[in-house]
């Protein structure tokens, strides 16, 4: 909103100039949205707790997690409602790629909202059933394919075509695979944080550590100058992306708030759902979907946990860890929640840097 307005007065009032650079609007998103992020948290809390939304912890679990019953959950409309006001005020409304992180952000939230409800309101047990949550992250899927593929943006790329991480100049072309292939990171990165929201504040800190490493590859590939210098393939109109990004990270700085150990509420599917998606909307519009596996490492880790402890289970019937996800294994090892959570946000963060550092390699 800021630039539409204030932005065309600069011919008038120089300081309005400040409105056009990308930096400037981007710092003001951050806190923003972590502003939004703490203000609106106690109302929200309260009137969470008035409803009965409380979460429900499985007897198989941590014996620490016993005491969490009951806390709120459904926070997640925090984190979405602070980045879609932050973005609205910050961001190009007519950047495409802008419209499409967050329309995927809000789409995703609502299919998280629905299974929150289902779950913690109208007691189903499992809540939105997992057939139908893949479905809307499918459906989100095609439809972000079909803007990016059927109506690419001007770039050095073609439209089925994706970077490869530390090596210079090299990309694959996926073709019409490019479809199935874009499904998988979506959905994937969705599904990922969602199993990662398990300890007080472990979600959120390392959804923050990811955006920001993407969010500076949003600004890099965005800017002629500086994709040239660095050999990455310029995408026009994504380092708008980067007032997004930085409207993520201020809304889970903001959450985490209320969000860390012992936890005031929990961010739930709306949360997860929208957050994952939103990483990996933004990574397949900057062509950098391999990088997103490699800045979200530990969100892989802990997919894979799952996955590896279902196959073995259902092959030999013996578990490899102790539970899954991840994050559970710790705390079973003799782990406390607290440092299960700052150890894998250290693993977040050097995840991040260690994705930055693929733009020099290169």
């Amino acid at each position: 909103m800021f630039y539409h307005f204030l932005y065309p007065l600069h011919e008038y009032f120089a300081p309005f100039n400040v409105f056009r650079y990308i930096t400037f609007r981007s710092a003001y998103a951050l806190a923003t949205a972590l502003l939004i992020a703490l203000a609106l948290g106690p109302p929200v809390i309260a009137r969470l707790r008035h409803l009965g939304v409380g979460q429900k912890v499985r007897d198989d679990g941590p014996k620490s997690h016993l005491p969490k019953a009951g806390t709120p959950t459904m926070g997640g409309v925090l984190i979405v409602i602070a980045i879609t006001i932050s973005t609205l005020l910050w961001g190009n409304w007519g950047n495409r790629n802008v419209l499409i992180a967050l329309a995927a952000t809000l789409f995703m939230g609502a299919v998280g909202f629905i299974d929150d409800y289902l779950r913690v309101m109208l007691h189903y047990r499992k809540g939105l059933l997992g057939r139908y949550k893949l479905a809307g992250q499918i459906l989100l899927g095609i439809g972000v394919f079909v803007a990016v593929y059927f109506y690419p943006a001007h770039g050095m790329l073609d439209p089925g075509e994706t970077n490869v991480p530390f090596l210079k100049r090299t990309v694959i072309d996926f073709g019409w695979l490019y479809l199935p292939f874009v499904i998988l990171v979506i959905t994937g990165a969705s599904n990922a944080v969602n199993l990662a929201d398990g300890l007080d504040g472990l979600a959120a800190g390392m959804t923050a550590f990811a955006a920001v490493a993407l969010g500076g590859m949003c600004y890099i590939t965005g800017h002629v100058k500086f994709s040239q210098y660095l050999q990455v393939p310029y995408i026009a109109g994504t380092g708008e992306l980067t007032v997004f990004c930085a409207a993520v990270i201020g809304a889970t700085l903001g959450f985490l708030w209320w969000n860390c150990h012992p936890a005031d509420v929990f961010m739930g599917d709306t949360g997860s759902l929208s957050l994952g998606a939103a990483l990996g909307v933004v990574s397949v519009l900057i062509k950098r979907e391999f990088l997103l596996a490699i800045v979200g490492a530990v969100f892989v880790a802990e997919a894979l946990s799952v996955l590896i402890q279902v196959f073995s289970f259902k092959l030999w019937g013996k578990r490899v860890f102790k539970m899954a996800p991840l994050h559970h294994h710790f705390e079973l090892s003799g782990w406390k929640e607290p440092r299960v959570v700052v150890r894998f946000w250290i693993a977040a963060a050097l995840a991040a840097l260690v994705g930055l550092s693929t733009i020099k390699l290169q």
